[in-house]
């Protein structure tokens, strides 16, 4: 059965600024600021949760559907991702607005000036998943991932509704969204994937206990960077996953993407909860040691071997059975 995989879809500006913008900024006229600078490079990176994960369930070999919002310009990346498995037939088009993009400079002392734009992806709360799943079929999964904020609510709602089992990965709203719209998207999920500091801020943000968290999903994955994840389930023993070996970290953008993606692809296999938190901080590795959310590659052999050297042959195994 099919993955449908919603959240933003956009691209990253990134430029480089040698010098450090302090220099040019004069404190007590900081209500009339009006400076440029010219920098050294540009890169335009693809991003987006929803691509970034589709992209690596893509890689380890599913055909997950991407469902998300996006500009006339997206042509290129749509490309990109249907040459990596990805089905990008159901992605809403907008007639007015670009992709959404992330436009960011960075000087010397790491020092940024950013701005998002949102763009398409505010067009997203328009998508219904009916019309999706009659063309794809029933889904596994609907994950409803960090997108415009009515579009995820929308998106929950009609799983609940038409009896979808639903994924719950507020991520970045979690810091924009008040308690009713965080507690409207958990509230019944399948899955709810969240790092350390999420799932304190869902506590917080709910008013529920990490007690009333848990009794409210059916799983619950929170990924703890170096530590590696942790999945709990109501009444049973917690499962403990360390972080794959042998990192050598230069990028964490992405990282929890990926780890999603490692995750479900391991679960649409059939294997265990153990074995896709495995699976999924193998993927993770492969993002946080390079730069860009989608610019990582590996051949089945070289996944597995990975697999092996982090978690034993056992699961390399398994893992095998699935990439050949």
């Amino acid at each position: 059965m099919p993955l449908l995989i919603a959240g933003s879809i956009a691209t990253d500006h990134l430029m480089t600024f040698d010098g450090r913008f302090a220099d040019s900024l004069v404190v007590d006229q900081l209500d009339k600021l009006s400076v440029s600078f010219l920098v050294q490079d540009l890169e335009i990176r693809r991003g987006g949760v929803a691509p970034n994960m589709c992209f690596g369930l893509g890689r380890l070999g599913l055909r997950p559907v991407l469902v998300g919002a996006a500009g006339e310009d997206f042509g290129d990346y749509r490309s990109w991702l249907e040459r990596h498995g990805v089905d990008c037939a159901s992605v809403h088009i907008s007639d007015s607005k670009h992709t959404a993009r992330f436009v960011c400079t960075t000087d010397a002392t790491m020092a940024q000036f950013a701005s998002f734009y949102p763009g398409a992806m505010s067009e997203a709360r328009l998508i219904e998943l009916g019309p999706i799943v009659a063309r794809v079929g029933e889904p596994d999964y609907v994950l409803v991932g960090a997108d415009d904020p009515d579009a995820m609510r929308r998106h929950t709602q009609e799983c609940r509704q038409r009896g979808y089992r639903f994924i719950a990965d507020c991520s970045q709203q979690l810091a924009f969204g008040d308690g009713d719209l965080i507690r409207d998207l958990i509230d019944g999920a399948s899955i709810l994937f969240s790092n350390e500091y999420e799932s304190h801020m869902i506590e917080q943000k709910t008013g529920w206990s990490a007690e009333e968290v848990l009794d409210r999903v059916g799983i619950q994955v929170t990924t703890l960077g170096k530590d590696g994840v942790r999945v709990l389930r109501a009444g049973e023993d917690p499962i403990e996953v360390a972080a794959a070996r042998d990192v050598t970290a230069v990028e964490p953008t992405g990282v929890g993407d990926a780890f999603r993606a490692g995750f479900l692809a391991s679960l649409a296999w059939g294997q265990s909860l153990e074995r896709a938190a495995q699976v999924g901080c193998v993927l993770a590795a492969y993002v946080v040691e390079t730069v860009g959310t989608q610019e990582y590659t590996f051949t089945a052999a070289q996944f597995v071997a990975r697999v092996e050297a982090s978690y034993g042959a056992e699961a390399a195994a398994e893992v095998a059975e699935h990439l050949r």
